[in-house]
């Protein structure tokens, strides 16, 4: 489909009438990352995975940025017809997902945040000056997304406050995201539950799919 000149490719599970799950993929992933979680909440909901820019068979882009994901995303809600719907987002797609709910909170039924804070000045990540060939995806999307990271826009953090939807962050216990930060933004967000998944790593939802489709149906249910 085409959404605001470029083309995006996405990935559809469940009924049309289903309620509505938008799926945002890592840095470097793309929508059949998603595949073994929306097999099963494809049973009871229509789950709707997209690829972001510049990855998968969605279009290289000239300019990568959060805020022009979290734009894709708005068109792809509109052209989808998805007036209201559950947002889930890993790591970039994370960061992606906390944006689109500070700034359209009324668009957003329920959050769930895969192992990732907002971007936070901590640590400064090295750009490689010539990202590698042989990268799966488009290699400015690399430098792009690492200059964010080290000069993150202070609002992110500053905004949590305005995400009012029931929010779940699932934290996959000893990855390289610092977990003192999702236990931060949970206290941050008003209505927000923080499940702590073991061992899993950064990429739960791989390491541990049992455990993280049990705390994603029990949020959605809850």
């Amino acid at each position: 489909m085409v959404l605001n000149g470029l083309t995006f490719q996405y990935r559809q599970s469940g009924g049309t009438s289903a309620p509505p799950i938008v799926a945002l993929h890592a840095l470097g992933g793309s929508a059949e990352s998603w595949d073994e979680v929306a097999a099963v909440l494809g049973e009871k909901y229509r789950v709707l995975s997209l690829v972001q820019r510049g990855h998968g068979g969605s279009e290289r882009a000239s300019t990568y940025t959060f805020e022009l994901m979290c734009d894709d995303l708005l068109h792809f809600a509109n052209a989808m017809n998805l007036e209201r719907f559950t947002l889930i987002g890993h790591s970039m797609g994370g960061t992606v997902s906390y944006l689109f709910a500070e700034k359209y909170p009324s668009r957003i039924e329920r959050l769930i945040i895969e192992d990732t804070p907002p971007p936070f000045p901590d640590k400064s990540f090295e750009v490689p000056s010539k990202p590698s060939d042989s990268l799966p995806f488009d290699r400015l999307v690399v430098p792009s997304i690492l200059r964010q990271l080290n000069e993150p826009n202070p609002e992110w953090w500053a905004r949590l406050s305005d995400i009012i939807m029931p929010t779940l962050i699932i934290d996959g216990g000893s990855s390289h995201i610092p977990q003192n930060k999702l236990h931060e933004v949970s206290e941050l967000i008003p209505n927000c539950e923080l499940v702590t998944i073991e061992d899993a790593g950064h990429y739960v939802h791989d390491a541990n799919l049992t455990a993280f489709l049990s705390a994603v149906k029990s949020f959605l249910n809850s």
